[in-house]
């Protein structure tokens, strides 16, 4: 990699991401047709996908996939196998399989421990050719340094088996996948609330095979509108609320910190008042390590939600957050600005040199969440162990070698109003504490905001009237811990990245 002046980084030529030897997953393929075949094919020539093919699972007494691994059993046999063969990974290769019959292989590969990934949706399997590819961009973990970890246990799904499950944001990258695991483990109902309908209706098409968007678990609804949620609350009856809902985009916030307290703060509240005056089992917020003393309104605003979650310990709902570091490939994050860059052949945009983050794949953001929704007892906030910190040159620079290019340039556009060199996952008022999960840790807080809602209606007043002066000024004089970063130095139209959760 190269940078702008036309020196080579020392620092990236011994790269210790690209250093970093990963154990590929063990990993069973359901379905041994050409899909099946096409993707063990591709997966067992290209190790850097990080998933080693075992065998085929195939209710076809006939099958014969012909690509050296073995046809080990039928469909229903799925946990039996999984569990002797130590599956870490199933994935669906069956591009029209039944919704039922996929909620049941889900199911049954939650029950062995093990993840469950799939091809895309039929629809996109008739535009093109179905192959390894096609996994890549679900194969993230050789960039984090560390090796992906499985959060989810089966006690964990067992939490959203036969049970009512609302989603909010659900159409969002985050939220998207939430919804793919629940729909895993069996819920009795999936409602899956958002504002955006073209997000509703992909969502519909890829976990249903169909988008007609003629149910009512498909919803639309602003969550900053307490009577719709409320309504919504009182016809769905949910026992578990996942509440993925909010603006996250750093620099946006920054301008525009109104519209930040309207959805991040307000809107939580909102949600969290239906979850409690509804009886909802367990309400689970996400989260971000930017709320852990904050710098920016995006990380205030967040812990401000954070602590209406804590706020209602005690109460027959059980409540608790879980906080992201920067999940890789969501929707317009580092990846996605990084490809696009890349195929426009632009300079990559790094924000700082020396910048690190923590970092996740959106299998573990989610993963992380079902299995809050089991540990949780009383405001807790849940943290996924993530391993050291990267740099996000690091990331660049491993992702520019998996993407085969040599020839990529960094610009280095300088930090922006409210970000932070290096995050941390927990303020220095907390203290991790372990979880009955190896790889989770918690901690709580008896940080308190003397009058909290007194003072939220005032920050609510002023967001309604578009102060955003105003705004930031409260937020401070709300959260002694939110002290905001201005950069001494601004580089004009900053890095194109988002830096969010």
């Amino acid at each position: 990699m190269t940078l702008l002046n036309g020196s080579r980084d020392p620092n990236l030529e011994m790269s210790r991401l690209g250093a970093t030897e990963h154990q590929p997953m063990r990993t069973l393929v359901v379905g041994a047709g050409i899909a099946g075949q096409a993707l063990a094919r591709d997966l067992a020539a290209t190790p850097d996908f990080g998933l080693r093919p075992i065998g085929f699972l195939d209710d076809d007494p006939w099958a014969e996939p012909g690509v050296g691994l073995p046809v080990l059993g039928r469909l229903h046999e799925l946990t039996e196998i999984a569990l002797r063969m130590q599956v870490e990974v199933v994935v669906l290769a069956i591009p029209r399989l039944d919704p039922d019959v996929f909620r049941e292989v889900a199911n049954r590969a939650a029950a062995a421990g093990a993840s469950v990934r799939y091809l895309p949706s039929f629809v996109a399997a008739l535009e093109r050719t179905v192959a390894g590819t096609d996994m890549r961009w679900m194969d993230v973990g050789r960039l984090l340094g560390r090796d992906e970890i499985h959060v989810v246990s089966a006690p964990a799904g067992a939490e959203i088996t036969d049970r009512v499950v609302l989603v909010t944001g659900a159409g969002g990258s985050i939220g998207s996948e939430l919804c793919r695991q629940a729909f895993g483990f069996g819920p009795r109902r999936l409602v899956m609330l958002d504002h955006d309908e073209s997000n509703l209706h992909r969502l519909q098409l890829e976990l249903w095979g169909e988008g007609l968007l003629d149910n009512d678990d498909c919803v639309v609804a602003d969550i900053r509108d307490r009577e719709r949620v409320d309504s919504i609350f009182a016809e769905v009856k949910p026992d578990l609320v996942f509440h993925a809902a909010a603006h996250k985009h750093l620099p946006l916030l920054e301008k525009h910190p109104c519209e930040a307290v309207k959805s991040n703060v307000r809107g939580t509240e909102n949600v969290l008042w239906a979850a409690l005056r509804h009886q909802s089992d367990k309400f689970i917020l996400i989260s971000t390590d930017k709320a852990a003393d904050p710098t920016s309104v995006l990380g205030a605003t967040k812990r401000l939600a954070e602590m209406l979650v804590q706020e209602e310990r005690g109460q027959s709902t059980v409540v608790a957050a879980v906080r992201f570091g920067n999940v890789l490939g969501s929707r317009g994050s580092l990846l996605s600005v990084l490809a696009e860059q890349m195929r426009s052949n632009l300079p990559i945009t790094v924000t700082h040199p020396d910048m690190t983050r923590f970092f996740m794949t959106i299998e573990e953001a989610a993963g992380l969440v079902v299995e809050a929704a089991h540990l949780a007892s009383d405001g807790e906030i849940f943290v996924l162990d993530m391993g050291e910190p990267v740099r996000i040159l690091d990331i660049a620079q491993s992702f520019a070698n998996l993407m085969n290019r040599t020839d990529v340039e960094v610009r280095f556009t300088g930090m922006r109003p409210g970000e932070k060199l290096n995050e941390s996952l927990f303020s220095e008022h907390e203290h991790p504490l372990p979880t009955d999960h190896p790889r989770i840790f918690r901690t709580t807080s008896d940080q308190r905001v003397s009058g909290l809602h007194r003072q939220l209606r005032a920050l609510y007043d002023l967001a309604a009237h578009n102060d955003a002066p105003g705004v930031k000024d409260y937020l401070r004089r709300m959260l002694p811990d939110y002290h905001p970063a201005t950069p001494a130095l601004q580089v004009h139209g900053g890095a194109l990245y988002p830096d969010d959760y």
